[in-house]
């Protein structure tokens, strides 16, 4: 504020900076909207649904002869019995020879004491010729000469056996340990046999005979049951590669829900190789189908699947896991299933997973194929996103650190860093996480790389450009990083051009038709990136020396300002006002070689077509913009040519306190220059001046203090309040001496933060221009009326 010569003015500095503490307050966000330079906010970006599931959409950069096939045919021969036989030992007879080993039992608590293993090379060796002489001695007879002690006798248990050196020793020893272990394993095999008779073998034979559909299911069901009660399930079991041959055969049957069974029973008993990859394939075709997602629900199939990706080996299995993973993929679509893999940890799983994939380097044989399970991955965690268990997980996982190693490793996968960034796009939403990625400082670079690869590319652009307008919004450090990088300005500029000269052949395509067919309501993909992309040089404009620099970036200015010339509210009203949002925000710096400044008369033209547009908010904006500008004598010149200052006028009928505080900047700005101050009084402005200051004062100590502001410009050379305010004069004597009572206007009823708030503003904005301002008319006022003051 500057009192020289009686006038306010604004010369130094743009009419509604605002003057604040340094410290955050309360009023800091009750004022954004006030605020000299503002962030854009802006819509994600939409993505439909795919039609079909599959395991690359239809936008995939995968040639069809380059990636697996999402339809096959599948029978019980593409299993593979050989590779179904459970797991055997190699387990060793007693052998007869003279040499003695002893060994003692004192009794049943008593540890066995092992001997100690060789401790070099040669002591190694020797324990390879004495393994050969045994087993030449193994051909000959019974080794071990000892008799089976009666278990009465076993406490005091004695082997006598001869040994020529220490290494037999140990040989013999271990074999001694077996043999135990192979009683044991005879007693379980005999608990087996009855178990499998018993239990197993009657279902078999059900399912062998059996028609029904309906009763192959339910006999599938009573046979998981019944292998989870015998400890059946898994590799170790005797007679699994008959039970595998019985299930192998029903997959012909055509037959959604019995192939679910199917497929949990097998992939249970942990099945390798072929088999792994065939039923891998059968969930994958089961959850192809969306209509099986209920059955799919009610029988657990997800946590079979989350067990193959938990525990089979990557480069051995990666075919097979692809399918799996796309299985996944299929099920994260529903969201009763997808919040079932948000509960049983499938988002670190999969973050395992990927860190396993990021570990393979671009040379190995793996790197392709493991690109293709990246898709299936990143999709499922794209759909996770959504999901606010999941997005913690996802945080404190360090998702942000992987996902961008994966970014950085497949820049020349479209696939991969379209559903990366996808996923950064919902993330970066919520400020937890666009914080977490604001500080992983090799985005930037990573994300400036990927729009000048992929630079027509309009999906992968629209949410990378997204990412950077959420990042840049609050965050003044996310703001200098990004503007460092080298070339990240141009990298705007470049895509600005390429951008807007795709809307402007659309709009030129379009009027030579002769506007056949309605225009497109919502945002072309070209005019949507331009909005995304106006939005970052918006919130860029934030930082002080930024903000400086873009406005003196000539190229920037001028194609903000050929949007305003080529486009208006009614093609696309969002990307106008961005546009004029972001002129605003430049205007604010007086800056040498400003492009703004240089343009501002060409600028004010095309405010004015925005001025007299049918949008509400396109009118504020160029009101705004106007505010900035009028602090040049040529836009002042401008606008009274223009006869804008009437509009001006106008808009304080509004009742809308943004709109009467944006008109009130112009207005305060015009009186400086005292050759066109009568006009407030010519157009009746004196007396609607007054009255957004009754409607709004107590509410509105800035606009209040602006108000005053123009008043005291306007009454500089007062003679007579008479002649000066007219019969105003004696309601803004009541109103001012009023709104300067503290007790009456300052509410203390509100909460302690918006009393501080309000209080704030009526000290240092409000009060010194209004005692100011209410000492001259009172010096120049024949006399005070009689008043009753009514309280606000």
């Amino acid at each position: 504020m500057q009192a020289s010569k009686n006038k306010i003015t604004k010369n130094a500095e743009p009419f509604y900076r605002l003057s604040v503490p340094k410290q955050k307050t309360s009023s800091e966000i009750i004022n954004e909207a006030r605020n000299a330079l503002r962030t854009l906010r802006t819509q994600r970006p939409f993505t439909p649904a795919e039609d079909q599931r599959k395991l690359f959409g239809s936008g995939s950069s995968r040639a069809p002869q380059n990636r697996p096939p999402s339809v096959f045919s599948l029978h019980a021969s593409s299993f593979d019995l050989a590779e179904s036989r459970p797991v055997s030992g190699v387990r060793l007879s007693p052998l007869d020879h003279k040499p003695i080993l002893v060994t003692f039992a004192k009794d049943e608590d008593s540890s066995i004491s092992l001997p100690k293993p060789p401790a070099n090379a040669a002591e190694v060796r020797k324990v390879s010729s004495a393994r050969a002489r045994l087993l030449r001695r193994t051909s000959q007879g019974n080794f071990l000469s000892a008799k089976m002690i009666p278990p009465d006798q076993s406490k005091n248990l004695c082997i006598c056996v001869e040994v020529e050196t220490f290494t037999e020793y140990v040989l013999l020893f271990c074999m001694y340990v077996e043999g135990l272990e192979d009683e044991t394993r005879i007693n379980e095999s005999e608990e087996e046999e009855i178990f499998w008779h018993v239990k197993i073998l009657p279902i078999l034979h059900e399912l062998e005979k059996e028609d029904n559909i309906e009763n192959l299911c339910l006999a599938c069901t009573k046979l998981y049951q019944a292998l989870n009660e015998g400890n059946m399930l898994g590799k170790r079991f005797k007679r699994r590669s008959v039970l595998l041959k019985t299930l192998y055969k029903l997959v012909d049957v055509d037959s959604d829900a019995l192939c679910l069974k199917l497929a949990k029973i097998i992939l249970a008993m942990k099945v390798d190789g072929k088999n792994l990859l065939s039923v891998c394939k059968l969930a994958f075709k089961i959850c192809r189908n969306e209509k099986n997602d209920y059955i799919i629900q009610n029988d657990r199939l997800l946590d079979c699947l989350l067990e193959v990706l938990r525990t089979e080996d990557l480069q051995k299995n990666n075919e097979a896991l692809l399918y799996c993973m796309g299985a996944i993929k299929f099920m994260s679509g529903n969201a009763v299933l997808l919040n079932e893999m948000a509960n049983k940890g499938a988002v670190e799983m999969f973050l395992q997973l990927m860190k396993q994939i990021n570990n393979i380097k671009e040379n190995d044989i793996y790197f392709s194929n493991l690109g293709h399970l990246l898709v299936q991955l990143t999709a499922s965690l794209r759909n996770l996103a959504d999901l606010p268990p999941a997005r913690r997980q996802l945080l404190c996982n360090g998702a942000v650190s992987e996902l961008c190693v994966a970014l950085e490793q497949r820049m020349n996968d479209k696939d991969v860093c379209t559903y990366i960034v996808r996923i950064f796009s919902k993330l970066s939403s919520y400020n937890d996480f666009c914080g977490a990625l604001a500080d992983c400082s090799r985005c930037y670079i990573l994300f400036l790389a990927l729009l000048n690869k992929h630079q027509k590319q309009q999906d992968l652009v629209i949410r990378i450009i997204f990412i950077l307008g959420n990042l840049t919004a609050k965050n003044n450090q996310a703001r200098e990083q990004f503007f460092k990088e080298k070339g990240s300005v141009n990298t705007l500029i470049s895509l600005f051009q390429t951008y807007r000269d795709l809307d402007l052949n659309a709009q030129k395509w379009y009027h030579e038709r002769g506007g056949e067919g309605k225009h497109p309501k919502h945002p072309s993909e070209a005019e949507d990136v331009l909005i995304k992309l106006i939005r970052v040089l918006a919130n860029l404009s934030i930082h002080p020396s930024i903000g400086a620099a873009l406005a003196a970036a000539h190229r920037v200015v001028e194609l903000l300002v050929t949007v305003l010339e080529y486009k208006s509210v009614d093609d696309c009203e969002e990307l106008v006002i961005s546009a004029a949002t972001t002129i605003n925000n430049l205007s604010y710096y007086e800056v040498k070689s400003s492009a703004v400044q240089d343009k501002k008369l060409h600028i004010a033209e095309m405010l004015l077509k925005l001025l007299m547009s049918n949008s509400m908010d396109g009118v504020v904006e160029a009101v705004r913009v106007f505010g900035n500008l009028s602090r040049y004598h040529e836009i002042c010149d401008f606008i009274i040519l223009k006869k804008i200052h009437k509009f001006m006028i106008a808009l304080l009928d509004a009742k809308n306190q943004d709109v009467c505080f944006s008109a009130c900047g112009v207005l305060l700005n015009l009186t400086v220059d005292k050759n066109k101050r009568a006009f407030l009084m010519e157009e009746g402005g004196i007396g609607k001046l007054v009255d957004c200051l009754q409607d709004f004062g107590p509410a509105d100590w800035q606009l209040a203090c602006l108000i005053c502001k123009t008043l005291w410009n306007y009454s500089e050379d007062i003679t007579s309040a008479a002649s000066c305010f007219g019969e105003d004069t004696d309601t803004l004597l009541v109103l001012l001496t009023s709104l300067l009572d503290e007790e009456l206007v300052l509410d203390y009823s509100l909460d302690r933060d918006s009393r501080d708030y309000h209080k704030l503003y009526w000290e240092r904005e409000f009060k010194p221009v209004a005692e100011k301002l209410l000492d001259r008319i009172q010096s120049h006022h024949s006399f005070l009326p009689t008043v009753t003051i009514t309280p606000f």
